[in-house]
């Protein structure tokens, strides 16, 4: 980042001593030393024998525009960009962070709630607030990515998984029907599944094709995924991260239980919006199980 220069002080230049110039920014001098430190305010001369600093009054509009920016709880990395652009881009740069920061209160109230209930032991009147229904899906010829991932690396890999497998099926007639990713087992930071993303197509001899082309040492295939019927309840964005997406998984499984039902299958999720142009209260997922109807003696 440019540093502003620090030069000696001459008469009349009207730089303002640390004290004057704290007052007028409304910051403390603790404070101007500290954005000295960070290199996000650096004063117009610092005297090479006393060490006193001092500002020049065009740089009282900066040091609060910084002040500001740290109540917002902006990382300094990201003030220091902003305050390095001009007007128009620096509001962009702070629109981004802030839809950042809507994204995650947004994730923190759903896992409050989902929290709230579970130590409550109000466990019932939580899982009331997903509705489920059922669907009954047809066969379907999918290409798939299976890899071991833990919780930390599970967002990025369903995302470039998805982009790779969604690429290929323009080689495969194209995509038949959303994205969906099969937990074989649980992924968590303690446990790496596999997981398993996969992609509908509507011509399966290409899609073949184009798994032979990949060669043997790679971990994508062509399969069948077979007609079942599916138990889901639909979630907003906020609602995908974990752990508070545990709480979809909860009550779909609930309601399977309370319906006689059996679970006839891995979990999955559904992705059937686009995730790039969804806020963080817009529905983008189904989170499922197969399910079978329980026969008395079966």
């Amino acid at each position: 980042m440019n540093v502003e220069p620090r030069r000696p002080a001459r008469p009349g230049d009207g730089l303002l001593s640390i004290g004057e110039f704290a007052a007028r920014a409304r910051l403390s001098p603790k404070a101007l030393r500290l954005y000295d430190r960070l290199g996000l305010l650096a004063p117009a001369h610092v005297d090479e024998v006393s060490g006193y600093r001092s500002y020049r009054p065009d740089q009282i509009e900066r040091a609060r525009t910084v002040a500001l920016l740290r109540r917002l709880d902006m990382p300094l990395a990201a003030i220091a960009e902003v305050v390095e652009l001009d007007g128009e881009r620096a509001a962009r740069s702070l629109d981004g962070y802030w839809a950042g920061v809507e994204e995650r209160f947004a994730e923190q109230r759903t896992l409050a709630r989902y929290l709230r209930g579970r130590l409550s032991g109000r466990n019932a009147e939580l899982y009331a607030t997903f509705e489920v229904q059922t669907v009954d899906v047809p066969e379907q010829y999918v290409i798939s990515e299976t890899r071991h991932v833990r919780g930390g690396e599970l967002s990025a890999w369903i995302g470039a998984s998805a982009e790779r497998l969604e690429r290929a099926a323009g080689e495969c007639g194209g995509v038949a029907a959303p994205h969906f990713v099969v937990y074989h087992a649980e992924v968590t930071e303690e446990s790496d599944g596999p997981a398993e993303s996969c992609v509908p197509v509507v011509d399966v001899r290409a899609a073949r094709a184009w798994a032979a082309r990949q060669g043997r040492a790679s971990d994508v295939r062509v399969r069948v995924e077979p007609a079942h019927r599916l138990a889901y309840t639909r979630i907003t964005k906020a609602q995908v991260s974990y752990p508070q997406i545990i709480a979809a998984f909860d009550a779909v499984e609930a309601w399977v239980a309370g319906q006689g039902l059996a679970l006839a299958g891995p979990c999955r999720e559904v992705y059937f919006a686009d995730w790039a142009r969804t806020g963080p209260d817009d529905q983008v997922c189904d989170v499922a199980f197969p399910v079978a109807q329980v026969f008395p003696g079966g």
